[in-house]
């Protein structure tokens, strides 16, 4: 299988990359600067720079095919404003989709947040984190409405660095709580083996169910 991951060089994607190359798929990242490219080379995935904010459609749909499947785990980061959650949480995202679907790439993973459930609106004193939650709402609304991706929304929790534990709650709703880093590219590359969990938008954090079961009870 191939996967191209957008946000290649973030601590979710890595990971992820690290465990779909030991087992031997081929995957390429989208990244936005060359000097990332040694991590990913490291991690055993192909570099691929291209930046989401500027480049047009059809070059992004180039870079896209040949691929089975496409991951969106970009972000704006840390210490972003509110116009980058827009242009980077929302916008880009979209327009990975609108490659995707010209690409001929059905399979399609988004990495979203747990508190984009019930988004609010950007204003007040939290007014980033709010625009970031309401950036990838709409994201994920607009991934949920096209018949053109077999789509599959991923909510985690708050986001640790701790070591993985193989162990989660997997669902529609979980509540809240927080999950490592490592235990969610678990899940994605778990996901992305199982299409029958396309069309779902679930949410994660940590638990007691070891990660194959907590994706395979998705569509017992």
């Amino acid at each position: 299988m191939r996967i191209v991951i957008a946000g290649g060089h973030g601590q979710i994607a890595l990971r992820l990359e690290r465990l779909l190359h030991a087992r031997g798929d081929e995957v390429a990242g989208i990244i936005r600067r060359a000097e990332q490219a040694g991590d990913l080379l490291a991690a055993g995935a192909e570099p691929v720079v291209c930046d989401l904010e500027y480049v047009s459609l059809d070059e992004l749909a180039s870079r896209m095919e040949g691929a089975d499947a496409a991951v969106f785990a970009a972000g704006a980061g840390p210490g972003s404003g509110v116009a980058r959650k827009d242009t980077v949480d929302r916008a880009a995202c979209s327009l990975f989709a609108d490659a995707a679907e010209a690409a001929g790439v059905r399979r399609f993973i988004v990495v979203s947040a747990l508190g984009a459930r019930n988004a609010p609106e950007p204003r007040g004193s939290d007014s980033v984190f709010a625009a970031y939650l309401h950036a990838k709402a709409v994201a994920d609304a607009d991934v949920q409405a096209r018949a053109g991706l077999d789509w599959t929304i991923l909510r985690p929790g708050r986001l640790t660095n701790g070591q993985g534990t193989g162990l989660v709650t997997l669902a529609e709703s979980t509540g809240g709580g927080a999950i490592p880093r490592d235990d969610v590219a678990s899940v994605l590359a778990a996901l992305l083996s199982e299409p029958g969990t396309a069309g779902r938008t679930l949410e994660l954090i940590g638990g007691s169910v070891p990660v194959d079961k907590a994706v395979a009870s998705l569509t017992a």
